[in-house]
């Protein structure tokens, strides 16, 4: 499967920084409780790795991903663990020959129009816009249409509930990510009944 055929699957992106591993199976279960069925967790914590197993081996109806792959082996790690696709904030000869390396779908990151390019170069046409509002946001992905219109994107990075909706009504984007769906105050209180609203607004 290829990294635009799982993120069809989820105009949403949750994105996931855990930092407790007995919440990684039950905020799985709350978000696809609320409609969102793929989700990143990000390489951000010491237990990031293992939630990702947990996810995979016991919440077999959502696709759980890495996120925050900035690194070769971290492809590889993932792999092990059960992750289904990859999401780095930048890309790297190297990261992309990871990638390639345990076939894992992968969305690297760009910030720039001559980045978009680069990644088009080395095979990937759709594209982590980060950080999206900072780079320029929906005027931005405006503007790389015109001249790229076959690059899709899922812009990630000041992403919230007032605006992600009208990130969606762009032609070139394919979903958006964010944490707003699973705020770190309702995690850190396993409030999953909140987050399955949250979820469940978003999708």
């Amino acid at each position: 499967m290829q990294i635009r055929d799982i993120l069809r699957q989820a105009r949403v992106l949750p994105v996931l920084k855990i930092s407790d591993l007995d919440h990684a199976v039950p905020l799985a279960r709350a978000l696809a409780a609320g409609g969102l069925s793929v989700l990143e967790v990000t390489l951000r914590t010491d237990v990031a790795v293992e939630a990702i197993r947990w996810i995979a081996a016991q919440v077999p109806e959502v696709i759980v991903g890495a996120g925050t792959v900035t690194r070769p082996s971290d492809f590889q790690r993932v792999s092990r663990a059960g992750g289904k696709f990859a999401v780095s904030p930048g890309l790297t000869r190297e990261l992309a020959d990871a990638a390639r390396s345990v076939e894992m779908p992968f969305l690297p990151g760009v910030m720039t129009p001559t980045e978009a390019l680069v990644a088009r170069e080395q095979g990937f046409d759709t594209l982590k816009l980060f950080p999206a509002e900072s780079a320029g946001g929906i005027g931005l992905l405006k503007s790389m249409y015109g001249p790229l219109p076959e690059l899709a994107f899922c812009p990630t990075g000041g992403l919230k509930a007032s605006n992600f909706r009208d990130y969606l009504a762009l032609p070139n984007v394919l979903c958006v990510g964010g944490s707003w769906v699973a705020p770190g105050a309702e995690v850190a209180a396993a409030n999953w009944t909140r987050i399955t609203e949250l979820a469940r607004d978003a999708s």
